[in-house]
């Protein structure tokens, strides 16, 4: 069982950064596979970065590539997401998850979620 928790959300300008960091509970985290999802309004939740339980693999949306940056410190049972060169199109709820395998794109293989921090970006 993993209990997850988001935070590092909130208000920031186009342009601008934000870090999000997930904690995680639980003896097992490192075995892990980690994802960061987002949920705009009205639009279906979307995977944004994934890494593997021993961070050698590490994949993102194409929509992110080059500006964010997903990390892991598995002494710390946390998994990090940079946010570079934020858009207003980023605004969204963002949601850590976790799975036990291999780093998947897709929401439904998911077993773990956290409640998500919202991001906001103005423009």
């Amino acid at each position: 069982q993993v209990q997850l928790v988001e935070s590092g959300g909130g208000l920031v300008q186009a342009g601008g950064s934000l870090r999000l960091s997930c904690a995680a509970s639980g003896r097992t985290f490192s075995t892990y596979a980690m994802g960061w999802f987002r949920q705009a309004p009205g639009k279906e939740r979307e995977f944004v970065a994934g890494i593997s339980w021993s961070s050698g693999g590490t994949i993102y949306a194409n929509s992110v590539k080059g500006r964010f940056t997903i990390s892991r410190d598995n002494t710390k049972n946390t998994v990090y997401l940079q946010m570079n060169s934020l858009r207003p199109e980023d605004t969204a709820v963002y949601y850590c998850a976790a799975r036990q395998g291999l780093v998947v794109t897709t929401t439904t293989q998911y077993n773990y979620w956290g409640q998500g921090t919202q991001v906001t970006v103005s423009s």
